[in-house]
């Protein structure tokens, strides 16, 4: 697959996975870890999501940028700028124009989470093998495991570094007032995994094609 097609079908899995999940915080059981702490913080800084998941971003990729650069790329600025403003304008959009502003059925709010979990999933598996680079929010476990590894000399399995720090995160958000719900805890353990089998299922897919 050439750069532009890449390129495009990046920009539109960030922008499905920020109306996923604005979507999943409407069903109340909570969107992932990230989203959930940016949620909390822009309700205590008074900024709308999008803007304040920019900022925080911005000085994620800052950090990143100096440390390792060769972790970021057009994927990063995508996932930086677009998921913050496309949830904003989900949210709007949904509770402005279609007049919902939450979803009251116990049985549409399962059904919901399922669909858009789904889709998440989906959208997030290709913008992670695009191949243009991590979000800054990603890139920095990438950077911490690095830093562990070499502290204690040994090879301390990722996945276990991605887990405490998913779920310190969601711990601080929780703390604030965040997005916290039962399906964000479940995505502490889970959301990886579950995007990297998608991502090979994938890939399978596309070297069959080819």
């Amino acid at each position: 697959m050439n750069y532009i097609a890449r390129l495009i079908m990046m920009l539109l899995s960030v922008c499905i996975m920020g109306v996923c999940v604005s979507l999943l915080v409407m069903t109340s059981f909570g969107p992932d870890p990230c989203s959930a702490l940016n949620y909390g913080m822009a309700e205590l800084t008074g900024l709308s999501f999008g803007t304040y998941q920019a900022c925080f971003n911005i000085v994620l990729f800052v950090f990143v940028f100096l440390c390792d650069r060769s972790l970021l790329g057009p994927g990063s600025f995508g996932n930086m700028i677009l998921v913050g403003y496309a949830a904003d304008f989900t949210t709007w959009f949904v509770g402005q124009i279609l007049g919902i502003t939450e979803v009251v059925s116990l049985t549409a709010r399962i059904v919901m989470l399922l669909v858009v979990l789904l889709i998440f999933v989906v959208a997030a598996a290709i913008y992670m093998n695009s191949g243009l680079g991590t979000a800054p929010y990603d890139a920095l476990v990438f950077l911490i495991h690095r830093h562990l590894c070499k502290k204690t000399k040994k090879e301390i399995p990722f996945k276990v570094v991605r887990i405490s720090y998913d779920a310190l995160i969601t711990v601080i958000a929780f703390l604030i007032g965040g997005e916290v719900g039962v399906m964000t805890v479940l995505m502490i353990v889970l959301l990886g995994p579950t995007i990297e089998l998608v991502g090979k299922q994938m890939a399978k897919l596309q070297h069959k094609e080819v």
